[in-house]
């Protein structure tokens, strides 16, 4: 396993709501830091994970960068006392457990809604920027790629996927609950990200009238053409309020709603808000309105359906090919560790082969120098076989270290390394 691989994460476990929308990271601030952070710190394998219920920094470094981590975030969030968020924050140090740890968050293991849809589609985003940025090193790129064929079994070979048990689908589930108790309910779905389509879709069906509006005019008409839902103008959306029992944001605009949008406006029984943003989009203060109640999205509870507990079920069928899978990895690690030894052994006598060719065939045919060349490879090839095979199989025993030695003072190799 690479030595210093690493995870800071800030997550719904130890951080509340106003905490992690504090620290939240979107698309640009995420970009600086892979872009930056290098540039400050001794750090490979750089991945930036940002989701409403976690920002998590995974990275190679022979050092504790927690803090400087922290620091930088805070600073570009405009936070000037970066020391009151550590208490919040996970740091696991062990190369080992941060691996397991990644493929446990990208399966829907460390998830709020356990199995959450999203979570594995906002890796592959948070993997693509660190390839853009040139942060993803050969170790990240086998880890990323072990845990998307890892997901595969777990979709193909369990029940851990089976339903739509994700924040968008909880959501719809309380949204249908709620809307029981209404006469002639109409439900308001602001924001078509990822979350809110996917609440959309979900809806389908909903015992209510369904009204969507987005910034994105293109995005708005073709959710709604699928979903066969009205439409709302984005523009004057506040204004509007009034229209709706049950209105629902996903967008990341801090305060997006607040107290002061729904004075004047008369309240008969009941009004729900239901707020799935980091930061949140809809101000605490609203239940300050009579008639209005607020959820949050650390409210959305994980256990609204039966696909859920089916997911629960099957926890214990996806933790064993999380461990199939770090077996397979570790074993591509080790081996790793040892692929520069190899590389140096057959430098050493690619480096003997051509010495002796040059010795004895001064005056030698074309013809003779083909055959030399063709018979000395093959005989240089077989040598390697032995030794290959011997460092991989210690590789399995733990054991690579010591033969390691034992070649490196047989060819000498840190010599020609160092030479090279």
């Amino acid at each position: 396993m690479k030595e210093g691989f690493k995870v800071l994460s800030l997550s719904y476990k130890l951080a509340p709501v106003e905490i992690r929308e504090q620290l939240a990271v979107d698309d640009l601030v995420a970009k600086d830091f892979l872009l930056e952070f290098p540039q400050i710190a001794e750090v490979q394998d750089l991945l930036v994970l940002s989701t409403c219920n976690r920002t998590e920094i995974y990275y190679s470094s022979t050092k504790d960068l927690s803090k400087r981590i922290i620091s930088f975030i805070s600073t570009k969030k405009g936070h000037q006392n970066p020391s009151q968020y550590l208490e919040y924050f996970n740091h696991i140090t062990d190369a080992q457990e941060a691996s397991k740890y990644l493929f446990r968050v990208a399966l829907g293991l460390e998830a709020q809604v356990v199995g959450d849809l999203q979570i594995i589609n906002q890796i592959k985003r948070a993997y693509q920027a660190s390839a853009d940025a040139n942060t993803a090193g050969p170790f990240l790129h086998r880890l990323l790629h072990t845990i998307f064929f890892a997901n595969k079994r777990v979709v193909q070979e369990t029940a851990f996927r089976d339903g739509a048990a994700s924040v968008s689908y909880a959501t719809a589930e309380l949204t249908k609950t709620l809307a029981e108790g209404l006469i002639d309910p109409r439900v308001l779905v602001i924001g078509l990200g990822e979350i809110g389509e996917d609440l959309a879709k979900n809806l389908i069906g909903a015992q209510a009238k369904v009204s969507l509006t987005n910034r994105g005019k293109d995005k708005l008409q073709e959710v709604a053409l699928s979903c066969n839902f009205s439409t709302a103008e984005f523009e004057s959306i506040k204004n509007s309020l009034a229209d709706f029992d049950i209105i629902i944001s996903s967008i990341p605009v801090g305060d997006f709603i607040d107290e002061d949008d729904l004075k004047g406006i008369e309240i008969e029984g009941l009004k729900y808000f239901i707020d799935l943003s980091i930061p949140r989009s809809i101000a605490p203060n609203v239940e300050n309105i009579t008639g209005v109640s607020l959820y949050n999205i650390d409210e959305i509870q994980d256990k609204t359906s039966q696909a859920v507990q089916k997911r629960i079920n099957s926890i214990p069928d996806v933790e064993q090919i999380v461990e199939d899978s770090m077996v397979e990895f570790m074993d591509w690690s080790r081996e790793m560790e040892v692929s520069p030894t190899i590389q140096k052994l057959k430098n050493a006598l690619e480096e003997i082969r051509k010495d002796e060719l040059k010795k004895h065939l001064k005056n030698a045919s074309p013809e003779v120098e083909v055959f030399a060349n063709k018979f000395s490879k093959s005989f240089t090839n077989k040598i390697m076989k032995l030794p290959v095979l011997q460092l991989k199989a210690a590789c399995q025993r733990g054991e690579a270290e010591t033969l390691i030695d034992v070649l490196n003072d047989l060819f000498n190799l840190e010599k020609d390394s160092v030479e090279q």
